[in-house]
């Protein structure tokens, strides 16, 4: 059964932070829309390739107007639950906040390449090494980085920012030390708060917040944080098989992953020479 929204209360559900949609998709979205039949199932495929539309809809199937007992985080859950109606209302929504600069576009198309490309590498890792909710890996690939654009947003110098950051990690200086010392903030405390404010499901959310503490994640020997270190694991191994660090940091070696990767590979059970199949088997896969 889908749930009818109107217009007033998307508009109000939509009210706070709002990552901006890439406008091909938006097109492509505008095209699907206008056909006799709109197809729900290529709208929820495009829709899970945007960070900012899938916050927007997540947002939405979350909010109190639904009274959902569980938190979703799965896009083609979200769409059919909404309804063909409310998602058009919603995609035409973000089209109108949704206008940028050339110059904008040119800079976000880092952030949103990164997204999808991570995204689709954490749904393989998932299924390849067996965690229960694929599409909840999938979800943490795609919004891990929602913070940076709204921190171009604030700091129109941020990339600069940032792969200083990059070119700066080490076992003793995260990411996220260089962005906190220069501009007193970071993409991941950003990142998370935007998660909250779509209300994604809390274990995603503090993932997001500490996506570059990994180190001191994987020293706690203790089983507090399963489910927060196996998927922390998938999100870090797609980031390095995707090359994050040269497409956002413009660095020519994964500094950070020099010093996470032997943690991250014993908690997951995994020798060097069973990730290096693992990521070649995916590069193979044409997933990125």
């Amino acid at each position: 059964m889908a749930y009818e929204l109107t217009a007033e209360q998307i508009q109000q559900a939509l009210q706070g932070i709002s990552v901006p949609p890439q406008p091909q998709i938006m097109v492509d979205l505008q095209m699907e829309q206008v056909m006799p039949n709109p197809d729900l199932k290529s709208i929820a495929k495009l829709i899970s390739q945007d960070p900012g539309l899938s916050g927007a809809l997540l947002k939405i199937v979350n909010s109190p107007h639904f009274g959902l007992a569980n938190r979703i985080a799965s896009i083609q859950q979200a769409v059919n639950l909404l309804g063909c109606h409310t998602v058009i209302n919603l995609i035409n929504a973000q089209s109108i906040k949704g206008e940028l600069t050339d110059e904008a576009i040119l800079v976000l198309n880092r952030f949103w390449d990164t997204a999808q490309d991570v995204a689709m590498t954490c749904l393989t890792l998932a299924k390849r090494l067996g965690y229960h909710s694929p599409d909840e890996a999938y979800t943490l690939g795609l919004f891990h980085n929602c913070g940076i654009p709204l921190m171009i947003k604030r700091f129109p110098s941020y990339m600069t920012v940032l792969e200083e950051a990059y070119a700066s990690a080490s076992d003793e200086r995260r990411v996220v030390d260089t962005e906190n010392r220069l501009l007193n903030t970071n993409h991941a405390v950003v990142g998370y708060f935007t998660a909250r404010s779509w209300r994604l499901p809390e274990a995603l959310c503090e993932v997001i917040a500490n996506h570059h503490n990994a180190l001191s994640i994987f020293a706690d020997e203790t089983g507090r944080d399963a489910p927060l270190k196996t998927l922390l694991a998938i999100l870090k191994m797609a980031e390095h098989i995707c090359e994050s660090h040269r497409v956002l940091g413009a660095q020519p070696e994964d500094l950070e992953w020099r010093y996470i990767e032997q943690p991250i590979l014993e908690y997951m059970g995994l020798s060097a020479y069973d990730f290096e199949n693992l990521r070649e088997s995916i590069r193979d896969l044409a997933v990125l």
